[in-house]
């Protein structure tokens, strides 16, 4: 997985690729799929496609979102692999 820095560096776009449970969900130039809660929207103007740049903070949202899961999800096996005989 790229960096964010990487994600959104040299004028990189990012594109709308549906909505779904109140989240747009946005895709960057990379193909990393990221959601933007309508609840943070506001009165803005999402448009089809955009400077990456502009969705940072929703970008390093789900990249901590994932961190943390990869991270629990880590730990639930090893747990499991301790606990079997």
């Amino acid at each position: 997985m790229n960096s964010i820095k990487e994600m959104v560096r040299d004028r990189k776009k990012v594109r709308f690729s549906f909505y779904r449970d109140r989240e747009l969900w946005y895709a960057t130039e990379d193909g990393f799929e990221f959601p933007v809660p309508i609840d943070d929207v506001g009165n803005a103007t999402f448009l089809h496609e955009d400077k990456a740049i502009l969705f940072m903070r929703y970008i390093r949202k789900h990249l901590e979102m994932l961190d943390k899961a990869r991270k629990e999800h880590a730990a639930r096996c090893a747990q499991a692999d301790e606990e079997s005989p």
